[in-house]
């Protein structure tokens, strides 16, 4: 298993050196101030290797660009609507200049309107770590009072509705704002700021579009890019939708092993693979990961191993972003199953037997509280994370 982390390039508040201490051996980036529908050029793509590759005092750091996360996939691609077709044609011209680039593995998701959902994003635990919180009563006050979305109250039952507004009513106008932040964090490009008008805007173009038509549109997505992808050599993997269930009135199609099953059964290829993500598949009770790993391994092309703690037992819950051995899933478990694979691929002699995963979230601990990195995304966390990530494997690979 190759050791990766994600970077948010130069803006980061971990820098390369960080990653190079905590013991990755690569790196997951993406050109993040690049718009979904734009080509990536090989001349930023080259940039961001050179950067990746070298440390602040421009020493070199002996680490690679592993993983692209995300080439985003446009809103008017997951539509079909508006300039759809040439934003096919860039991401195709972006694929081209990543494999000349020699970087093989691209993440994506298929997530509309919103990339992640949370409610919190420093829920303080007993011990005084904070980490990223979704909490099911929060959202609905949100859903309800704020976004004041129609027909948000009939996704709800009418327990949930009375704690909805018991919420709502709790709050003063700085909690009311805070809350409408933290969800809409999740928008690609939420750094620039959006309103409630901005989401409601964005949710009214999905109005017509059910989970059948969006799945639709991603199969079409894939027969478009999945044959160059290919001919390149490269290996696109989807990461599922986070949280797995339906927000907002909006379709989700990558939120259990059936969803992934269906789609890689309809564009069956090397290139069309899975971002197996355990905490955001982990958010579900009905998804169990080491047996997803072990059922659909063949197709993972990378892994975001990260945990959470469901709060309740119905399919769409509170969780909360637990240490990365504790949680829902078990960790040890997937592993094996990671291992296993990997045995099974050298044995049939793929040159990607090595799967790339990399250390997902994690709690704010030390002095993470004081970095304000990316949410979601502290140093020691991590790298705590990530250390007991390497103790698994070591001991499972050794046995």
């Amino acid at each position: 298993m190759r050791q990766t982390w994600r970077w948010f390039g130069p803006p980061d508040r971990v820098s390369t050196r960080d990653i190079a201490q905590a013991g990755a051996e690569g790196v997951v980036t993406a050109l993040h101030h690049l718009p979904a529908g734009e080509v990536w050029t090989a001349d930023e793509i080259a940039k961001r290797q050179r950067e990746v590759a070298t440390f602040e005092d421009g020493t070199a750091s002996d680490l690679t660009w592993d993983v692209v996360e995300s080439l985003p996939v446009s809103e008017e691609i997951k539509r079909q609507d508006g300039d759809w077709r040439a934003h096919l044609d860039a991401y195709r011209d972006s694929l081209r200049a990543l494999a000349d680039a020699n970087v093989e593995v691209i993440c994506y998701n298929f997530m509309p309107v919103l990339d992640w959902t949370r409610t919190d994003l420093a829920h303080r635990r007993p011990n005084g770590a904070t980490c990223m919180r979704f909490d099911l009563a929060d959202f609905a006050a949100f859903d309800i009072h704020l976004l004041a979305r129609p027909s948000a109250a009939e996704d709800y039952d009418e327990a949930l509705r009375a704690t909805a507004a018991a919420r709502h009513a709790s709050m003063d106008d700085d909690a009311r704002a805070a809350l409408a932040r933290t969800v809409t964090m999740g928008l690609p490009g939420a750094a620039a700021g959006y309103s409630l008008d901005d989401v409601r805007a964005q949710l009214a173009l999905y109005s017509e579009i059910d989970a059948t038509r969006l799945r639709g549109h991603l199969i079409d997505f894939l027969s478009e890019v999945v044959p160059t992808a290919e001919d390149l050599g490269l290996r696109l993997c989807c990461h599922p939708d986070d949280p797995p269930f339906p927000l907002m009135g909006l379709p989700r199609v990558i939120s259990t092993e059936r969803d992934y099953q269906t789609v890689l059964d309809a564009i069956d290829s090397p290139a069309n693979g899975v971002t197996l993500c355990s905490g955001s598949l982990g958010a579900r009770p009905d998804n169990d990961l080491p047996d997803m790993m072990a059922r659909l391994g063949p197709k993972v092309h990378f892994l975001h191993l990260r945990n959470v703690t469901r709060e309740g037992a119905d399919l769409r819950t509170s969780f909360f972003e637990d240490e990365h051995l504790a949680g829902g899933t078990d960790m040890v478990a997937l592993l094996k199953a990671v291992v296993a694979e990997e045995a099974r691929r050298r044995s049939e002699g793929r040159a990607d037997a090595s799967i790339p995963f990399r250390p997902d979230h994690g709690q704010d601990i030390v002095d993470d509280q004081n970095r304000e990195a990316q949410p979601g995304y502290p140093l020691v966390g991590r790298l705590k994370g990530l250390a007991e990530l390497r103790g698994a494997i070591a001991a499972l690979e050794h046995a």
